[in-house]
């Protein structure tokens, strides 16, 4: 999992959205933004990333398949997110998953498959006037497989494979602290690091920092306001795809009495390669409460590319 599986906002702004979670998605992102958002938020999400954009059969590459729905009120928020990670080792691959694989140039290529359900509850409290805190509960459902294939579309294999899934409860952590039109939150994903399985096919979700800081303007004209923002991960996850820690910059403006929201960002790898990323996004409001969302990431090769789509309500 990396916080940029979820969420067609903050993919938009390349995943600077930890300071922002003003939406139903701030149960992934960070519980604290609960309190900072709309009085009722739902949002139903599905999308997909793949990198790289055209992965060979012997790879290395990850699919990324999300669905999730989230509700959120300003002290309680309602969850579920489902994940299937579908990976290609590579013949150097540094993940420990694949230690005992047979030689792919042999006999086929390593793939595996994860999949993660998640039931959340999310909620906040104010500490003073300026700080807010938040936590998501978590029921889990996840598991992981893997086998040898010599079918050139490994990603696709893995897609279908049947996981054994196990039951855990894990804690993420957040806050968010706001001065004026600045904000800066702080999110801790994984508390417990749960591991699911055993064996070669166990799944371990790491835990995970983040930190973020946002500057929001006031409607100024025909702009309702704008929000410029930056995250940057204070850990790092091993891939098949190499160390990942990331580091993002992104803006969201709202044009047209706040019908047309637009927005765009970058992102990049502090660790081994930069893998540079960019992203953009635009969101149309059918009507004053109902949204439609949807955003693309674009890079090189070996940087993250997919799509996502959305629809949401706002009061």
């Amino acid at each position: 999992q990396t916080f940029e599986d979820v969420g067609v906002r903050a993919q938009g702004m390349s995943g600077a959205f930890v300071a922002v979670a003003d939406d139903a998605t701030a149960s992934w992102w960070n519980p604290a933004g609960l309190a900072t958002g709309t009085y009722l938020s739902a949002v139903v999400e599905r999308g997909r990333t793949t990198e790289p954009v055209n992965p060979t059969s012997s790879g290395p590459a990850i699919r990324a398949n999300v669905r999730d729905f989230a509700v959120a009120f300003p002290a309680l928020g309602l969850s579920y997110y489902r994940l299937r990670i579908s990976e290609i080792a590579g013949t150097g691959s540094t993940a420990a998953w694949v230690a005992g694989r047979q030689d792919p140039r042999v006999s086929g290529t390593s793939v595996r498959s994860a999949a993660v359900g998640q039931f959340g509850t999310t909620v906040g409290q104010s500490l003073g006037d300026h700080l807010v805190v938040g936590s998501t509960l978590k029921l889990l459902f996840a598991g992981a497989v893997s086998t040898v294939t010599t079918d050139e579309n490994g990603l696709d294999v893995a897609d279908d494979l049947e996981t054994e899934r196990h039951v855990k409860v894990d804690l993420d952590l957040g806050a968010m602290a706001t001065f004026g039109h600045v904000r800066a939150g702080l999110t801790l994903k994984n508390l417990n690091e749960p591991t699911f399985g055993s064996g070669p096919d166990a799944l371990t979700l790491a835990r995970q920092v983040r930190a973020g800081l946002a500057v929001k303007s006031a409607p100024q004209g025909a702009l309702q306001g704008w929000t410029v923002a930056a995250d940057a991960d204070l850990t790092t996850r091993t891939t098949v795809m190499g160390r990942v820690r990331h580091v993002a910059a992104g803006i969201e403006g709202w044009l047209v009495q706040g019908r047309l929201g637009v927005r765009a960002g970058v992102s990049g790898n502090t660790v081994d390669e930069l893998r540079p990323s960019a992203s953009a996004g635009v969101s149309y409001a059918v009507t004053r409460a109902f949204h439609v969302n949807v955003s693309r990431t674009q890079g090189r090769d070996e940087s993250v590319r997919g799509w996502s789509s959305s629809v949401s309500v706002a009061f």
